[in-house]
């Protein structure tokens, strides 16, 4: 468990605390992944994408799964994974890969986001034979992008990809540790 404290003078100040998900946070962490996703018209309903940002159980089976709370309140979630797991999609060896970033749209906009990519940094740093972090992003997702670049997270062109093969408009984030 991590606590995490961020915000301006202690009045406005919030604290979070960013943990693995257990299998009874799992309908929080399916609510806001969903949320969010859909919220933002990144998913549109009956898109097949939907049944695996839903699909929880499976991920966390695979994976590392963070929830996020503030107050109680379950805010925020991501997924890690690396090189040969199944959820990976740009990780090479020696990279940490995040996936699925999800922040309840009440919640958005108050820095929790950020929260959750400095954790992630921080866990990476952590671990042994780990030398950077790596995250596809949708090439439209520019406040994302602002906030990966602020963070020092740099644009990899060259590894840019697509699901259907066609234009590559995944874009892949690389920040060195």
């Amino acid at each position: 468990m991590t606590i995490v404290q961020f915000g301006g003078a202690p009045k406005t100040s919030t604290t979070l605390e960013i943990r693995q998900a257990r299998e009874s946070d799992f309908d929080e962490v399916r609510r806001i992944t969903l949320a969010a996703y859909a919220g933002a018209g990144h998913v549109t309903e009956g898109h097949p994408y939907l049944a695996v940002l839903g699909d929880v159980e499976q991920r966390a089976s695979h994976a590392e799964v963070w929830i996020v709370e503030s107050d109680g309140r379950s805010v925020g979630t991501v997924m890690l994974t690396a090189p040969t797991q199944r959820y990976t999609e740009v990780a090479r060896e020696g990279e940490l890969e995040f996936r699925m970033l999800a922040v309840d749209p009440s919640a958005q906009g108050q820095g929790v986001g950020r929260a959750i990519v400095e954790q992630i940094l921080d866990h990476a740093h952590s671990l042994d034979g780990v030398n950077a972090v790596v995250l596809s992003s949708a090439a439209y997702m520019g406040p994302a992008h602002a906030l990966y670049k602020s963070l020092g997270f740099r644009r990899v062109p060259g590894r840019d990809w697509s699901f259907d093969g066609g234009e590559k408009n995944l874009w892949v984030f690389h920040c060195t540790l």
